[in-house]
């Protein structure tokens, strides 16, 4: 008999897990506790961004006209246990307030509420992201409390999905790790995953502590990857270098390679930061936080750029207070292709100049609503143009191909002044340049 699978959590990563599985051929329901978010989903709306989703989310959804209706949605725990073999927990883990580690309140409640309903075997799979150890107490918990007993077995199947790239991430993995107990568990997930796995995506079996260690571990990485050239580009300005052509040739080297590579003002989002604060907390805990006392420099690193760009700005109006003066920031989500303002540099760096007396206008192709919600009292503007207008700086903060598009030209027509900061490297100087504009980016003085 086919295996049907449930996803608990509809946000970002369970709306596309749960998407991806109905894609994948599978019986889905889909559960979560806030009834707007699954009225949306009953109706084919995704609750965010992402490119690709709405499009396979109706593909699927019951009730849809020319649909599969292979997915579900319900907030009825009682009813999802009786459906599902294989449970998906995709809720949000995010930081302690006041605190560096992980709140792990959303996962605990989902296991206490699906445990009473498990009363044949099954197989319950966590996927958010959680502090080691917390696979081997929750796989406890199950067997304690759910009516299966230890029939009622756990395993850990970390995401790796890029905000942007999520459908192609979770269709079509660079590789799947599960941290599993027993065969039964390693079977299963395999026939979760067999399409994947078919067409090439590694499929590599572990233990829970290493499977929980993957993703901190990874994203560890990354923010260390991006904070070092972003240090290399202080450098460079103290001594007159070009940290792009210096990223351009340490990126050569195949054991270093050339992604994320890019100084600017630096990571942000739900889950870089807090992700690297919980390793932290985390390695606490259990006697081990020498290990990685660098991160707390890597993420000293990645907050500096914030402040670093607000004074950059400063210097480009002449060195005095911001009173008076226009600024356009272009870009508010944390990343391009995403609607996702959580930790966002451009926002915060557009929230500090707002603070500090800047007439601040913001535009954004998709985050304009969520940023607007979080910094009600910045100016906002339907286009790049439009912000732009009267502007004594424009600011690039987040690297949308749509800013990489802008004509230079146009832009200067309505600016006050011609002044842009890159804060992506991301741009064409040269562009910008013919048309007038002094040009300037992070780690490339004189540019």
């Amino acid at each position: 008999m086919a295996l049907k699978i449930t996803v608990i959590g509809t946000g970002y990563l369970g709306a596309t897990h749960a998407a991806a599985m109905a894609e994948l051929g599978f019986e889905v329901m889909g559960l979560d506790v806030v009834p707007e978010k699954i009225d949306k989903l009953r109706r084919g709306e995704v609750p965010m961004y992402e490119p690709g989703l709405e499009e396979l989310l109706r593909r699927h959804v019951a009730g849809i006209e020319g649909s599969t209706g292979r997915l579900r949605f319900t907030m009825d725990w009682a009813e999802l246990g009786e459906f599902g073999d294989v449970h998906f927990v995709c809720v949000n883990t995010p930081q302690r307030h006041g605190e560096y580690a992980c709140d792990m309140s959303y996962v605990d409640s989902a296991i206490a509420s699906l445990a009473p309903h498990l009363k044949d075997p099954a197989l319950v799979v966590g996927k958010s992201t959680v502090p080691v150890g917390s696979a081997d107490r929750l796989a406890a918990y199950l067997a304690e409390h759910a009516p299966a007993g230890a029939d009622a077995e756990l395993a850990w199947n970390p995401e790796f999905l890029r905000e942007g790239f999520a459908v192609q991430d979770t269709l079509h993995p660079d590789r799947i790790v599960v941290g599993v107990r027993s065969e039964r568990s390693e079977k299963l997930l395999r026939e979760v995953y067999a399409t994947p796995v078919e067409e090439g995506s590694p499929f590599v079996v572990t233990d829970f502590p290493t499977a929980e260690l993957v993703k901190t571990s990874a994203n560890s990485f990354l923010a260390t990857k991006i904070s070092f050239i972003n240090a290399m580009a202080e450098l460079c300005e103290a001594t007159g270098g070009d940290v792009a052509k210096l990223a351009e040739a340490i990126g050569y080297d195949d054991r270093i390679g050339r992604k994320f590579l890019r100084a600017g003002i630096g990571f942000g989002g739900g889950c870089l930061p807090k992700d690297i604060r919980a390793f932290m907390a985390r390695a606490g805990e259990l006697g081990a936080d020498q290990a990685l006392t660098f991160l707390r420099e890597i993420d000293s690193i990645n907050m500096r750029q914030r402040g670093r760009m607000v004074e950059l700005t400063r210097q480009e109006l002449g060195g005095g207070p911001f009173l008076g003066k226009r600024v356009a920031v272009l870009g508010a989500t944390f990343k391009p292709d995403s609607d996702d303002v959580r930790d966002s540099p451009a926002l915060n760096v557009a929230g500090q100049i707002h603070l500090q007396g800047g007439q601040v206008t913001v535009y954004d192709p998709k985050g304009m609503d969520n940023a607007r919600r979080i910094f009600p009292t910045l100016g906002y503007a339907d286009s790049a143009l439009e912000a732009v207008r009267g502007a004594h700086v424009v600011l690039h903060l987040t690297e949308w191909q749509e800013f990489r598009e802008l004509d230079p030209a146009e832009l200067g027509e309505v600016a006050a002044e011609r002044v842009v900061l890159d804060g992506r490297n991301a741009l064409d100087a040269e562009a910008w340049r013919r048309a007038g504009w002094r040009f300037r980016a992070m780690g490339r003085p004189g540019a």
